[in-house]
C-alpha cells in the first residue's frame, strides 16, 4: 500500500506520513485531506513511497486526494523544499502559505470570471452625424461624439459613467449604433503605437535577447526616466513569440495599475494576470490557475508572485530590485529577489533586475562579475533632461509650518506657469509628536515604543505599528495644562500649510490614510496624468515608478531624520529614495528643479545627489562596508525573541548564545551579544535580537542549520516566541 508524505501548515518542520491505497508518483503535488489530531487539514503531497518509519498502528490512511486541478509543478515543489532549507522555515508553512487562501478550503469552487464587455461602436454608429440628433440632447451628442473618436467605451470607463449615460449605451445598443465585444482576461480595449527605442535601449535589448535560452542574470542600471520599462516590454515581445511566459515582479501593489494598462496595451492579444494582496480569494485563484495552466503570457505581482506555477517560464523581470518591499518581514521571511534569481537559475531563463538606484549587493555582483552590467544613461523622451538638484540650508533660513521662503517662491513659480509639483515628506498625519510644554509628557503609544501620531481631522492619536487609536485629549493627562501642541510636520500639516499660502491651488494629498478606498489610487493617478492637480503632498507612494509629464518641480521635507539611524543600511536606502523621487521631476520637455531642505547641505550624501552620481556614491559605501566587514562582504542572520517582559527575551537570547558554542562551525561565525531590538516594545511584546555574522555563507547557513535543532530544545521557549531572519535588511 502507497504512503504519501505530507506538508501540512504547522510549526513543525517535517513531512507527515498517511496511507494512501489509491496513491501514485503522479500525484505528487496535488491537495489532499488528512486527519491530524482531532481534526481535519489539508495538505500537499510531496512525496509517494512503499515504506515508513512510523510504527502500522499508528499509521493513518488519507481521507481524499483532490485531482480538480493539475498537480504543483516539480520545479516549483523543488523551490520550496530551497525556502525550507535556506530561510530555516517548516516545510509545511512554506508549502501551504505560499499558494492561494481558496486552495486550502476543502471544498473548492472555481468561480466562472466574470466576463467583461467594452462597447463598440457599429458601422452603423460611425455613420451617424451628431448634430441630427436634438440639441437639447448633449449627453447624447456626446456619448455619440466620444464613441466616434475612440471606437469604444472600455468596461473601466463604463463602471464610472454615470447613470444617465448607461441607459443612453443600452439605448445605442438597441438601435444598432454599438455592439458589446467580449473581452478576455488582460485584454486591453486599446492599443498604443510603441516608442522608438534610444540607442542605449537597443544595445540591452540584443545584449539579453542574444542569451534568452540560458541562465544569466543582467543588471539593468538606469536613470529615472531612461526607459527600462520599454527595454522588458521588448524583451517580453520576443519571449512571447516563442511561446514562453513572463513574469515580473513589482515591490508595492500601487505600481501594478500604470505597468498592467502598459503590457496589456502592447500585448493586446496575450492574458495579462496580476497577482497581489489587493485582490479578493477568487480573482487572485483565477490569475494563479490560468498562470498554472500556461494560459496567462505574462504574470505581474508583487513578492508573493515569485510562486506562481509558471510552464513555460522564459524571463523574469524584478524592477526596482532594490526595495524593501521585495522582503517578507514576518512568518517565512524571504527575499523575493533572491528567489526569482534562484528560479531563473533552476529554470535556465534569463532574470532582468532594474533599478536607477541598485541594491549595494546588485552593484557589488555586477563589479565583480557574477551579474552583467547594462547602462541607460540618459533619458528616453527627446529633450529630457535630468532635474537639477539643490539644497536649501535650513540654518540659514526658517521654516515656519516646515516650509522655506525659497521653497515657497519655487511653487508660485511653478503654479504660474501652469506645471505641477510635489511635496514629499515621508510621514503621514497631521504631526508625529503631541508635546505638554509645561510638564514634558508626549502622547506614548501604551503597546509600542512609538509616539502617538497626531490625525488632526479625526481628532485621533494614532500609533503606525499597532493600529491603537485614541481620541486627542483636552488637556495634559499629567498636569492638566489644556496648551498641549502637536510638533513637527506630517502631510496633513503640510497640506493645511500649503492651502492657506495658495488657496487657488488644487492640492492633492497622497498618503496610506488618502488612498485607503478601493480604486483611490486610480483615481489619484488619473487626476495627476489629466492635469486635474497642481500640488502634490504626498509619502514614498509617490517615489517611484510613476510617469508625471508635467510635473516640473519636487521639494524634498524633513530628509534629515534618516542620517541619524543607527542602521548601516540608512545612507544607502535614503539615497535611493531621494534619487527616486527628484527623478519623477523633468520627465518630459519641461526642466525639472529638485530642492532638498536641510540642516547639513555638504553632508557627502547630499553633494552625491546633487551631482547625480550613483557610482561615486555607491562605491564609497562599499568600500566602508569592505572596511567594517559588512554586508555585501559579510552574510547575517538574526535570531529574534519576543516575550510579555524583556528580561524572558533577553534570558532565552542568552541561552541560545551558550549552545551556540557547541556547534561544529562555532569557529566560523561571529556571535554578537544579545540586545533589546530598536523598537524594544511593539504590540504589546519586549522584543530582544541577537546578530550572528560570517564571511563564508556556506559556513553561516551549516552553523544556522545546527543551532536551530538545538534551539528547539530550550525550555524558555514556551514563554517566548522567537524566529530566524536570514539575510536581515533591518536590524
Amino acid at each position: 500500500m502507497a504512503i504519501i508524505r505530507v506538508a501540512l501548515d504547522v510549526p513543525v518542520d517535517c513531512l507527515f506520513d498517511y496511507l494512501a491505497p489509491d496513491a501514485s508518483v503522479a500525484d505528487i503535488g496535488l491537495r489532499v485531506c488528512v486527519p491530524f489530531g482531532k481534526r481535519r487539514t489539508l495538505g500537499i503531497i510531496l512525496s509517494v513511497c512503499a515504506d515508513t518509519a512510523i510504527p502500522s498502528n499508528k499509521l493513518k490512511q488519507a481521507e481524499r486526494i483532490y485531482r480538480d486541478i493539475p498537480p504543483l509543478p516539480p520545479a516549483l515543489l523543488e523551490l520550496f523544499k530551497f525556502c525550507n532549507r535556506y530561510y530555516h522555515h517548516p516545510i509545511g508553512q512554506v508549502v501551504m502559505n505560499s499558494i492561494p487562501n481558496r486552495l486550502r478550503q476543502f471544498k473548492l469552487t472555481i468561480d466562472q470570471p466574470s466576463r467583461a464587455f467594452a462597447w463598440v461602436i457599429t458601422d452603423k454608429g460611425r455613420l451617424l452625424d451628431a448634430t441630427d440628433i436634438p440639441a437639447r440632447s448633449r449627453a447624447k451628442r456626446l456619448l455619440l461624439t466620444t464613441l466616434q473618436d475612440n471606437g469604444q467605451i472600455p468596461p473601466e470607463a463604463f463602471k464610472q459613467m454615470s447613470a444617465h449615460n448607461r441607459k443612453l449605451l443600452r439605448e445605442f445598443l438597441a438601435l444598432d449604433w454599438v455592439t458589446q465585444m467580449p473581452l478576455v482576461p488582460g485584454l486591453p480595449t486599446a492599443q498604443t503605437e510603441p516608442p522608438s527605442p534610444t540607442p542605449e535601449q537597443n544595445a540591452a535589448i540584443a545584449a539579453i535577447l542574444a542569451d534568452t535560452g540560458m541562465f544569466a542574470s543582467w543588471l539593468l542600471h538606469g536613470i529615472t526616466g531612461s526607459g527600462k520599462t520599454e527595454v522588458y516590454l521588448r524583451v517580453t515581445a520576443a519571449l512571447l513569440k516563442q511561446q514562453r511566459q513572463v513574469l515580473l515582479l513589482v515591490p508595492e501593489i500601487n505600481l501594478t495599475p500604470q505597468l498592467e494598462a502598459r503590457f496589456k496595451q502592447r500585448f493586446p492579444e496575450t492574458a495579462v494576470v496580476s497577482l497581489h494582496s489587493g485582490l479578493n480569494d477568487n480573482e487572485r485563484l483565477q490569475g494563479w490557475l490560468l498562470a498554472q495552466q500556461g494560459k496567462a503570457g505574462i504574470v505581474l505581482g508583487t513578492r508573493l508572485a515569485v510562486f506562481t506555477p509558471l510552464p513555460e517560464l522564459g524571463l523574469i523581470v524584478v524592477d526596482e530590485e532594490q526595495d524593501l518591499s521585495f522582503k517578507q518581514q514576518d512568518g517565512l521571511r524571504y527575499s523575493a529577489r533572491d528567489l526569482a534569481i534562484y528560479r531563473a537559475k533552476q529554470a535556465g531563463v534569463p532574470i532582468i533586475l532594474g533599478s536607477a538606484t541598485p541594491s549595494l549587493e546588485s552593484y557589488q555582483h555586477a563589479l565583480a562579475g557574477h551579474y552583467r552590467l547594462l547602462r541607460l544613461h540618459s533619458r528616453a523622451v527627446s529633450g529630457a533632461t535630468l532635474p537639477v538638484i539643490r539644497c536649501i540650508d535650513l540654518r540659514l533660513t526658517k521654516a515656519p509650518e516646515g516650509l522655506t521662503e525659497p521653497l515657497l517662491t519655487a511653487l508660485q513659480t511653478a503654479l504660474s506657469q501652469q506645471q505641477q509639483s510635489l511635496v514629499f515628506i515621508n510621514r503621514r498625519g497631521y504631526a508625529p509628536v503631541l508635546l505638554c510644554k509645561s510638564c514634558g509628557w508626549v502622547a506614548a503609544c501604551t503597546r509600542c515604543s512609538s509616539r502617538l501620531v497626531v490625525h488632526l481631522h479625526a481628532r485621533q492619536l494614532r500609533c503606525h505599528y499597532c493600529g491603537h487609536q485614541q481620541t486627542v485629549p483636552a488637556a495634559c493627562p499629567e498636569c492638566g495644562d489644556p496648551d498641549i501642541l502637536p510638533f513637527g510636520q506630517g502631510t496633513q500639516r503640510i497640506e493645511a500649510a500649503l492651502r492657506s499660502h495658495f488657496p487657488a491651488a488644487r492640492i492633492l494629498r497622497v498618503d496610506r490614510d488618502s488612498i485607503r478606498r478601493k480604486h483611490a489610487w486610480q483615481s489619484v493617478l488619473d487626476a495627476v496624468q489629466n492635469q486635474q492637480v497642481d500640488i502634490l503632498v504626498g509619502t514614498q507612494l509617490l517615489a517611484k515608478g510613476h510617469d508625471f509629464p508635467n510635473l516640473s518641480l519636487v521639494c524634498i521635507l524633513n530628509a534629515d531624520a534618516s542620517l541619524y539611524s543607527t542602521d548601516f543600511r540608512a545612507e544607502e536606502q535614503l539615497f535611493a529614495q531621494l534619487m527616486q523621487v527628484a527623478g519623477r521631476a523633468g520627465r518630459a520637455d519641461i526642466p525639472g528643479t529638485v530642492l532638498i531642505q536641510t540642516e547639513f547641505p555638504h553632508h557627502p550624501l547630499y553633494q552625491a545627489l546633487s551631482r547625480q552620481n550613483y557610482d561615486s556614491h555607491a562605491r564609497t559605501l562599499l568600500r566602508e562596508r569592505q572596511l567594517t566587514h559588512f554586508p555585501p562582504f559579510a552574510y547575517q542572520a538574526v535570531l529574534r525573541a519576543e516575550a510579555i517582559v524583556i528580561d524572558s527575551a533577553l534570558a532565552f537570547l542568552g541561552k541560545a548564545a551558550k549552545i551556540a558554542t557547541a556547534c561544529e562551525q562555532f569557529g566560523q561565525i561571529q556571535l554578537f551579544d544579545p540586545v533589546p531590538a530598536p523598537m524594544m516594545r511593539l504590540k504589546g511584546r519586549e522584543r530582544a535580537q541577537l546578530l550572528v555574522h560570517a564571511h563564508s555563507r556556506k559556513h553561516l547557513q551549516e552553523f544556522l542549520f545546527d543551532w536551530q535543532q538545538r534551539l528547539h530544545t530550550l525550555a524558555a521557549q514556551k514563554k517566548v516566541r522567537w524566529h530566524l531572519d536570514i539575510d536581515p535588511l533591518m536590524l
